[in-house]
């Protein structure tokens, strides 16, 4: 699976670069040359979505989302085990339900046939992201499920406040984490 995480960075690399360029074109032939390119912000949309669901992904298999985990840290080792597990099996169902609707209004997409409005292409091209965000998204959770329930070390959500003093440390220290 290292090749998927190598193509996720990648893409999430590529889009963070391409819409900087792309906007910063965009700025520059506004401002400079009294030009726009009508396609410009419809582009960076796309890209931003495509960014925004690839990047939800990502951002489970690194264990960088956010969330309330004061209950979770109160339980006991077994229990927060079988919480966790439990919320990472929701997850991977919701990923799921949302994968198959975003399959069907996808197709719905492409039997119409609409084309985007600034773009030459089809309105389903940049929407199959959502089965495809939504499919990463249920695999990354299952990893997390699995290596839960296999005794693994698994964190569906960021510790903040280790993060934090990791940094705290790295400052103290001139820059050289402990």
């Amino acid at each position: 699976m290292r090749w998927l995480e190598h193509l996720e960075e990648g893409l999430i690399t590529f889009l963070m670069a391409a819409m900087t360029l792309v906007t910063f074109m965009q700025v520059i032939a506004r401002y400079v040359f009294n030009y726009s390119f009508v396609w410009a912000l419809e582009l960076v949309g796309v890209m931003f979505a495509w960014l925004i669901f690839i990047g939800m992904s990502y951002g489970v298999r690194v264990g960088a989302h956010i969330g309330i985990d004061a209950v979770i840290k109160s339980l006991g080792a077994s229990a927060a085990r079988w919480v966790g597990a439990v919320a990472a099996a929701l997850c991977v169902l919701y990923a799921g339900i949302v994968m198959v609707g975003g399959f069907q209004y996808t197709m719905k997409m492409y039997e119409v046939g609409i084309l985007m409005q600034d773009l030459p292409f089809q309105q389903w091209i940049p929407r199959a992201i959502l089965p495809l965000g939504f499919a990463l998204l249920g695999l990354r959770f299952a990893q997390v499920l699995y290596r839960i329930a296999s005794g693994q070390e698994a964190h569906l959500l960021g510790d903040e406040a280790k993060d934090a003093l990791k940094l705290k440390q790295t400052d103290d220290n001139g820059g050289a984490a402990r």
